[in-house]
């Protein structure tokens, strides 16, 4: 087959494949994501209505002694029979701790972290595994424990302007459980956690926030190691127990939102558990004490960074981090000097269409050259449409007596590729877009445009970039699906975050404004050869 139709073949299966993973990602988003996460909210608030405070039957969490077979073991069940004995309210959260010393509950106080009613955002829902739960490797006194209440040194902290101290004692029959909080102004916090009589005892990190969870962002649990790896798993890809040894910190997250227990200078060891959706669950191994710091907040680039700049980390970019990374930090640079993160978006669109410039003049002008040879690629295909070898043979004689390349227009689209793949990444990962305003009708670039403007105008540009750029495609069934992509992506983008979707908008222009200088070019350099 001749070079020609392998080219053909593979635009072919990159169109359909887009538009296949576009279509699964949109319908599991609204046909199965969405109607999971509201049965579960309402199926909580159910079990929080319907739970007594008797405590129910507490499995507890396995040693992991290597010559303890507990592949098959399951996390263990939540225990929501809470009261809130302690509320401690920062300049950035309002963090509840139940009568089992548990995070019950953290909202979030800043003006932009709202929901849909304008209520303050709270991060968990109350039948998940609560932050800071304690499971004593002793059966027994586990069962005990989740029958006593704790003691609190105070039922009301405030640390909006300098660190507070708490301190929670659960008197066992055989033990005292002591926890010595320092809350910080910032929302975080320092912990001491003790065990007398050399007790065993392992504390949760906790299921993940509840607040964004989508198809457009990982979720689930995240460690780094002390070699400075990353070690992810996402929800439902755990089935069996998993130790992780030597990690400075582990994170549950959703899209904008995560807990995290951090130390980095003594090393952690953590047992993963699946639920019973297999979903990652995080026991801490602390003999009989231990320490550490914590977090339960967004994804703050600047926040996590003020905590350490190590916990910058927690903020997962996918297989593009390597370039992400970089991304982000040069779009806070430039939004410290703009001041509006829609702006932000329009000046860094231009300056990657700028730095990709030499790669898009190639592929573009090497498909102005294909389209020129289209016709005489016709002639040739219909002459030897019944020798394979002749007609490649003689597609290689046309494209070097020419100087066209068949791959030449795919080449330049695929090193961009990671790039593309690097900015959504960041701008779908962004929590600093949450709240922030452009122009009248956009009053945060993190939700969907209310009125749809910017995905009408993303894709009435990307016709007009179909209109002016040169098509090679023969095939009448490319051509119908090339023709309906507009229409596609435009359903898709209703939905996307609006500062996502000024990207692509912005993109699309100057691609047009491109395509036209190249057209524009190529037209006079054929006129001056003809002279």
């Amino acid at each position: 087959m001749s070079n020609y139709n392998q080219n053909s073949g593979m635009q072919k299966r990159l169109i359909v494949m887009t538009v296949l993973v576009f279509v699964f990602f949109i319908a599991y988003e609204y046909l199965v994501l969405k109607p999971k996460q509201e049965e579960r909210a309402l199926q909580a608030t159910q079990e929080q209505e319907q739970k007594a405070n008797s405590a129910p039957d507490v499995q507890t969490v396995q040693s992991v002694d290597n010559s303890v077979n507990s592949n098959t073991t399951i996390a263990p069940a939540v225990i929501d029979n809470s009261k809130i004995v302690t509320k401690i309210v920062t300049d950035k959260n309002i963090i509840e701790i139940d009568n089992l010393g548990r995070v019950a509950q953290v909202t979030l106080l800043e003006s932009k972290y709202k929901d849909e009613y304008g209520k303050n955002l709270t991060l968990f829902l109350p039948n998940q595994l609560k932050p800071l739960e304690v499971r004593f490797q002793d059966t027994n006194l586990n069962q005990e424990a989740f029958k006593v209440d704790v003691v609190a040194s105070s039922s009301s902290i405030d640390a909006k302007t300098e660190a507070q101290e708490l301190t929670l004692t659960q008197k066992l029959s055989s033990t005292t459980l002591t926890k010595k909080f320092t809350f910080y102004p910032d929302g975080h916090y320092d912990l001491a956690v003790s065990a007398t009589n050399d007790k065993q005892f392992f504390i949760t990190n906790g299921y993940r926030p509840e607040v964004l969870v989508d198809m457009y962002a990982v979720h689930g649990f995240m460690a780094k190691l002390n070699d400075d790896s990353l070690e992810t798993i996402e929800d439902g890809d755990i089935k069996v127990q998993k130790t992780i040894t030597g990690t400075k910190f582990i994170s549950n997250f959703d899209r904008y939102y995560a807990t995290v227990i951090y130390n980095f200078k003594n090393s952690m060891q953590v047992t993963l558990m699946p639920d019973n959706d297999k979903n990652p669950q995080a026991f801490i191994h602390a003999g009989s004490s231990i320490n550490f710091s914590g977090w339960m907040g967004p994804k703050n680039h600047k926040e996590l960074k003020a905590l350490d700049p190590e916990l910058v980390d927690v903020i997962d970019y996918g297989w593009f981090t390597f370039i992400a990374k970089p991304m982000f930090i040069l779009l806070q640079f430039l939004q410290g000097y703009i001041g509006n993160w829609g702006w932000t978006i329009v000046i860094l669109t231009i300056l990657i269409k700028l730095v990709l410039y030499p790669l898009s003049y190639k592929g573009m002008m090497s498909m102005q050259k294909l389209k020129e040879l289209a016709p005489k690629m016709k002639e040739i295909q219909a002459k030897h449409k019944d020798d394979k070898q002749k007609q490649s043979m003689a597609m290689m004689e046309l494209y070097k007596k020419h100087g066209a390349n068949p791959m030449g227009g795919c080449l330049p689209l695929l090193l961009q590729i990671p790039v593309f793949f690097a900015i959504y990444r960041v701008l779908i990962n962004s929590i600093e877009l949450k709240g922030s305003e452009w122009i009248l009708w956009i009053d945060d670039l993190a939700l969907k445009d209310p009125f749809f403007v910017l995905p009408i105008l993303m894709g009435l540009t990307m016709y007009i970039q179909q209109k002016i750029t040169p098509n090679t495609m023969q095939d009448e069934m490319q051509k119908k699906i090339f023709q309906l992509l507009p229409i596609i992506f435009t359903f898709f983008f209703l939905w996307f975050p609006a500062g996502l979707t000024l990207y692509w908008f912005v993109n699309n222009v100057f691609t047009i404004a491109q395509q036209y200088t190249i057209n524009r070019i190529f037209e006079k350099k054929k006129a001056i050869s003809k002279i």
